[in-house]
């Protein structure tokens, strides 16, 4: 299926600046995969300190950003959007592995598909990558909880 722009996206994930990482839907498939981006602007709240003689993406927002990706990926295949009574949690983040480092300046591009669900536990295997090079693997379990 098509994209989306962020006023879709915010109709799906409930984080805000400076926690949405989601900029752009490229494409999804309900119920297979979605590839999404993140632009890393060198205003980034995190690049002061992380580090400002060389501003590197910290991981773990690559991870998230995938994580928001998966939320939207799962949350089109329901066929619901953001709710005030739930949130989105990961409950398992296996076989991480940064391959390289993340810029001020890169285009991070998201890929996720889902591996399985199974009583509201969704498994995905993720992937996000820079210029063609893979930066970031892992295998992400998420679950939607009432709060």
């Amino acid at each position: 299926m098509s994209g989306m722009d962020i006023h879709e996206i915010l109709k799906y994930l409930p984080h805000r600046y400076p926690f949405l990482l989601v900029d752009r839907v490229i494409s999804y498939e309900r119920g297979k995969d979605i590839v999404a981006l993140k632009n890393v602007s060198i205003n980034e709240p995190f690049f002061p300190g992380h580090f400002p003689h060389h501003p590197v993406m910290p991981g773990v927002l690559i991870v998230e950003a995938l994580a928001q990706a998966a939320a939207i990926l799962t949350l089109r295949t329901e066929d619901s959007q953001v709710d005030k009574n739930s949130v989105y949690y990961f409950v398992g983040i296996d076989g991480v592995r940064f391959k390289r480092p993340v810029m001020a300046g890169d285009q991070l591009i998201l890929n996720v598909s889902i591996d399985r669900e199974k009583k509201g536990l969704w498994k995905y295997s993720a992937h996000a990558e820079v210029d063609g090079n893979l930066v970031t693997e892992a295998k992400l379990m998420c679950t939607a909880r009432n709060v």
